[in-house]
């Protein structure tokens, strides 16, 4: 057993603000049980994602002091008495999902969905609002149950630390990405829409190439997004321009819809051209019946709330928006919603990563930051920046 140490943690104070404070060491105990299926990480790296900004812009009913933080990649300083397939000095990635394995949406495979790791509702993640209450990990030390079941080992730890400014992005943002496009049908020769060039919308972009799309459409209103999303073979549209999107995909395309559509976007959405400072929920939705050809697939990994305190009006206060679902069912589109369930991709995803298929650090611009400086990155983040924070609470990563 490892003697304790100090740990410190990125911590939600109320909206528009995150600070960095001393919390607790973890325990291997979920309340007063002991967790002797679980392990205390040395957190390598963590992320900041934008489901995290979603908090902190106070558009969730998350209660200040909540550690923050799902996206985890750590080395294992301690295992519970139970865990028989990992050890300490094990580098691993660490799913956002927590997932207990035994239960029936696990065993067919549906991780994000677990039925006992959440008293509220199905699925659980690490630092997330309404997700479990468990404790994130942008620390320096985090716990995690369930570990045989939940941790992807990285084969080569040495490896691992070479590639992990890619590798890092295994525990959400990659995955996320993919399983748009996977539920979106992306396949060899397809066109595709992306609606947003944030982190999630570039790592889809990246993965409808890793899938075989024959043209990626990246669409944004911020221009460094845009230009990152050009940088590794992406067409783009500037969404604060006006004009009707069909008219914009067939200067691109000479076709007026594409064969599948990812939203990486959620429930901030605004609306495009001269109102593209007006927040509009369901611009994204509706835009992805209208472009998406009759039979296609629409894959929806951008966030949507039951609850959103800041919302326009009181039917998006509680998750009701004006969509026209009519044109969605005349088309016979499928919708396909939810979190991610990341290990249904995180293994191959990795393959494709040590085996040099995909640069994804490149595609959505990793910038490394100490665990200091995260609520400046949550500010630059907040601000547009064409960025993904990851965080490096012990100066583990050489430049």
């Amino acid at each position: 057993m490892t003697s304790h140490f100090d740990n410190r943690g990125v911590v939600y104070k109320g909206p528009g603000e995150v600070a960095v404070e001393s919390i607790a060491f973890p325990e291997l105990s979920i309340g007063k049980r002991k967790c002797n299926h679980g392990v205390i990480l040395r957190v390598l790296t963590t992320n900041i994602c934008g489901s995290d900004q979603h908090m902190v812009r106070g558009r969730t009913t998350a209660e200040a002091g909540l550690v923050l933080g799902h996206e985890i990649t750590g080395q294992i300083i301690e295992c519970g008495s139970d865990v028989e397939f990992l050890h300490p000095g094990d580098v691993v990635s660490v799913p956002f999902n927590i997932a207990c394995g035994r239960c029936r949406n696990c065993k067919e495979g549906n991780t994000g969905i677990c039925l006992n790791v959440n008293p509220a509702r199905p699925g659980a993640a690490y630092g997330y609002v309404d997700m479990g209450g468990w404790v994130g990990g942008q620390a320096e030390y985090v716990m995690v149950p369930y570990a045989d079941f939940n941790l992807l080992k990285f084969p080569d730890p040495e490896q691992a630390m070479e590639k992990i400014k890619d590798l890092t992005l295994l525990s959400d943002i990659f995955p996320t990405g993919f399983h748009g496009c996977v539920t979106a049908g992306v396949g060899p020769g397809s066109t595709v829409y992306i609606a947003g060039a944030g982190p999630v919308g570039l790592a889809a972009a990246a993965a409808a190439h890793l899938l075989g799309a024959a043209c990626v459409i990246v669409g944004d209103m911020v221009t460094d997004r845009l230009k990152q999303a050009e940088s590794f073979g992406c067409e783009t549209i500037d969404l604060r321009e006006d004009g009707d999107m069909a008219d914009k995909l067939e200067v691109i395309l000479g076709e007026r819809e594409v064969d599948a559509f990812v939203d990486c976007v959620g429930f901030e959405a605004h609306a495009c051209g001269c109102n593209h400072g007006q927040e509009a929920p369901a611009t994204v939705l509706n835009s992805a019946m209208q472009i998406t050809r009759a039979g296609g697939q629409i894959g929806i990994p951008g966030l949507y709330v039951t609850e959103d305190p800041g919302a326009m009006d009181d039917a998006a206060k509680i998750g009701a928006l004006s969509m026209r679902f009519g044109l969605g069912w005349a088309k016979s589109h499928s919708f396909h919603t939810g979190q991610c369930p990341v290990m249904k991709y995180h293994r191959p995803l990795m393959q494709a990563i040590l085996f040099d298929k995909v640069k994804i650090a490149d595609a959505v611009n990793v910038q490394m930051i100490s665990l200091d400086q995260a609520p400046e990155g949550y500010a630059d983040f907040d601000g547009g920046a064409a960025k993904k924070y990851v965080i490096d609470p012990h100066n583990s990563v050489k430049s």
